[in-house]
């Protein structure tokens, strides 16, 4: 008997200690961050990235830019054409290894801090800083540069021991003020973009969107260039009305943590939702003039900058009462 009663003591009830701790905001963020890295990986691996066109293409980043960015991009353009099998193939389990640490809890920060030095190199050697220094920078390239986009997220989402108090997850781990400040530049900078020349010239903005569409299959052309057309001639009004919901984006967040009256605590609690709704539509308008990244064409190394907005509006996204 008392045998019995001490096995049946050692056997948890049914539910208890047999689930994992529900996930945080946070580690979802991580995760879907993970996917994209792993995402990126994948399509490194495809055989257009292990022909001439993928050093080809980093080269092209040179165009431009002041010669303290354009030598090494044109060097490294170069020592990836001479081992390109090798080199590739590094690319590509770097990216899938970035993707599997942060989904891994114990090597997530190893994983992240991984990632923003990858990233940044990847930013300078590949992208060419974006394109920022070489005059016009393309909104539908992903200026100014996906990649930093995602040093930016492993920042922001870094699983501090000590965290500071914030409405959202991404002011965590550096504080509300440093994050909200990150954001400003981020979409005060695509403001500036929108406002450029090549924009303000009736069909500036539709031709470069027009430009997304070749090579990909039929359900993404017809998007695409209809959204092209829709913009053919308004190049001016576009690129003004882009820009305003970029800097009414940048600025939006900048509302009191706290106010007197509890009516105004709910207003200000509505209106940073309709501004991180908002950035959501302007990530999906961006992901939709950049042909969905061009993941359906062969060549395409990343997703581009849209996907990468969603998860950083979602970061900013503020927590429930109580949380």
């Amino acid at each position: 008997m008392s045998e019995s009663l001490a096995i049946s003591r050692a056997v948890p009830r049914s539910g208890e200690g047999t689930h994992a701790a529900p996930l945080d905001v946070r580690r979802k963020l991580q995760l879907a961050l993970g996917a994209l890295w792993l995402l990126d990986g994948i399509l490194q691996f495809q055989p257009s990235m292990f022909t001439k066109a993928f050093p080809d293409m980093l080269a092209g980043t040179s165009a431009g830019n002041p010669a303290f960015v354009a030598s090494p991009v044109t060097w490294s353009a170069a020592l990836i054409t001479h081992h390109l099998v090798v080199l590739n193939a590094v690319f590509a389990t770097v990216q899938v290894a970035l993707g599997l640490g942060i989904a891994w809890r114990p090597a997530v920060r190893l994983a992240l801090a991984a990632s923003v030095l990858w990233s940044l190199a990847v930013w300078f050697l590949g992208e060419g800083l974006g394109g920022v220094l070489a005059g016009p920078a393309s909104l539908t390239d992903g200026a100014p540069g996906a990649v930093i986009l995602y040093a930016l997220l492993a920042v922001l989402l870094w699983p501090a021991r000590e965290e500071r108090p914030a409405r959202f997850t991404a002011g965590r781990a550096v504080g509300e003020k440093p994050a909200l400040a990150l954001w400003t530049v981020l979409w005060a900078s695509m403001a500036f973009f929108a406002l450029q020349p090549g924009y303000r010239t009736p069909g500036g903005l539709s031709d470069e969107i027009k430009e997304m569409a070749g090579g990909q299959p039929a359900w993404v052309t017809w998007p695409v260039t209809h959204l092209a057309s829709l913009l053919a001639g308004q190049g001016l009004l576009a690129a003004c009305l882009l820009a305003a919901a970029f800097a009414v984006t940048a600025l939006g967040l900048w509302l009191p943590a706290r106010t007197a009256r509890t009516a105004l605590t709910a207003l200000t609690a509505r209106a940073t939702r309709a501004v991180l709704v908002l950035a959501l539509v302007l990530a999906a308008f961006l992901w939709l003039a950049q042909g969905l990244g061009g993941l359906f064409t062969g060549g395409s190394t990343d997703p581009n900058s849209g996907p990468l907005l969603v998860l950083l509006a979602l970061a900013y996204w503020p927590a429930a009462e109580g949380a």
